[in-house]
């Protein structure tokens, strides 16, 4: 038979011409769209491509100025950083070297910082932390006395005089000027101190806490407890000089107009014991007043 005439054999002839052609069909779509795929990136590189009306140098000239704007940006905050260290710094440097105790209370009553005249005033190595209520427990408002009062005494005293006359500042309502207290720490001394508080508030007039400046006063209330008690032994002086004085001139006059010896004799040992005693009440007081002295 011959093959040309063979319907089988035509048609496995047909399909595989329809196989050659498909696949050289795909294999030049395929090396077309691989040469499409290698020239667009080399269209994107050179081809002056517009997006939004904009060419691609004019991003780039963009994209140039946001980098240097960072770097300024990144460059005056670092500056700022540093000045703001080299400001905490200063202001370290000179709450540590003032004599005066400084303390500053946020916005919740707590101390946020103290210098150490503060911490040597009131006894805290750390009161960082510390509500007033705490700060000012053994603390009490100024009186006369200068005996230290009772333990039941201290802590009511300071809840109802010092925590209520410092709570304006505390508040933020007003400042406290010139409040004297006595603190007694816990190791046992007592210092005379004159309190200062003012509220610090922000630009929009919030609150952003509480300044307490601390001025130790003991040295001044001591040498103005010892000039009152030197007025006090002045007095006492001069009134028993006024009255041995006032004794000896009237033994005096009794003595010039005493005929009797023996009269005589004892106004004479009277004079005497007045003048030993006015001897004995002035070098008294001389030696009080230069041992005074000395101590000052």
């Amino acid at each position: 038979m011959n093959p040309l005439t063979n319907p089988v054999a035509i048609h496995m002839g047909m399909l595989l011409f329809s196989a050659l052609a498909a696949f050289g069909l795909g294999l030049f779509l395929i090396r077309r769209l691989r040469k499409s795929l290698v020239q667009e990136p080399e269209s994107l590189n050179h081809a002056p491509l517009v997006a939004e009306g904009l060419p691609v140098h004019a991003y780039h000239a963009v994209i140039q100025q946001l980098k240097q704007q960072k770097h300024e940006l990144a460059a005056l905050q670092l500056s700022e950083r540093r000045k703001a260290r080299a400001s905490d710094s200063l202001s370290s440097t000179v709450l540590s070297n003032l004599p005066c105790g400084v303390l500053f209370f946020n916005t919740s009553g707590l101390v946020r910082q103290a210098n150490s005249a503060a911490r040597m005033l009131l006894g805290f190595a750390s009161p960082v932390g510390l509500q007033a209520t705490d700060l000012f427990r053994t603390t009490t408002l100024h009186r006369e006395s200068h005996g230290a009062p009772s333990n039941s005494g201290l802590e009511s005293e300071s809840e109802s005089g010092v925590e209520q006359a410092l709570s304006p500042a505390l508040e933020g309502k007003s400042a406290v000027r010139g409040l004297v207290v006595n603190h007694f720490t816990r190791d046992g001394e007592s210092h005379v101190l004159e309190v200062n508080a003012s509220p610090v508030l922000a630009e929009d007039a919030s609150l952003m806490g509480t300044t307490v400046v601390l001025t130790d006063k003991t040295d001044l209330e001591r040498i103005r407890h010892d000039q009152k008690r030197h007025q006090e032994i002045s007095s006492e002086l001069a009134l028993g000089l006024r009255n041995s004085l006032t004794t000896i001139a009237g033994y005096a006059q009794q003595l010039a107009c005493s005929r009797d010896s023996e009269l005589a004799r004892q106004l004479a040992d009277g004079i005497a014991r007045e003048a030993a005693e006015l001897d004995r009440t002035i070098v008294s007081f001389l030696g009080g007043a230069r041992a005074a002295t000395t101590s000052s």
